[in-house]
């Protein structure tokens, strides 16, 4: 199969595009695409043996690996997910998403404050050593 084949499905057209050409697309490994396939996040087609991912699951790897980069956890990432498949679609998931952003944006911020406390100390205490160093 080429890279991006057309297809008639369900009187749908879509692209199906082969693990080798998404991986790439994505920056990632096929091992990775593997990895959420076997955690139910995405469901590639299969041809003969061959996975094939259409649109609609390339874009849901783009969520996923945003998500992870943003720090939601693969339960968070799953909950957001499945809101797709909802009657209330995207009211609902928008609402969610704000919530649990704005969840980890305090959590970070507490994190930052966390972190300037302890380099604060850590200079100090820099700044302490090198002064006894001076003195003796």
């Amino acid at each position: 199969m080429n890279a991006q084949e057309e297809f008639a499905g369900d009187g749908a057209r879509g692209v199906l595009t082969g693990i080798n050409d998404v991986a790439r697309q994505l920056g990632i490994s096929q091992r990775t695409l593997r990895f959420y396939e076997d955690k139910g996040l995405i469901e590639p087609q299969r041809i003969g043996g061959m996975r094939v991912y259409s649109r609609r699951e390339v874009g849901r790897m783009r969520l996923i690996l945003r998500g992870k980069r943003l720090g939601f956890s693969l339960r968070e990432i799953r909950d957001f997910l499945d809101l797709y498949d909802t009657e209330h679609g995207q009211r609902e998931q928008m609402t969610t998403l704000a919530r649990r952003v704005a969840e980890h944006v305090a959590a970070l911020e507490a994190q930052r404050k966390a972190l300037d406390q302890t380099l604060g100390e850590l200079r100090a205490m820099a700044r302490e050593v090198a002064d006894w160093l001076d003195r003796h």
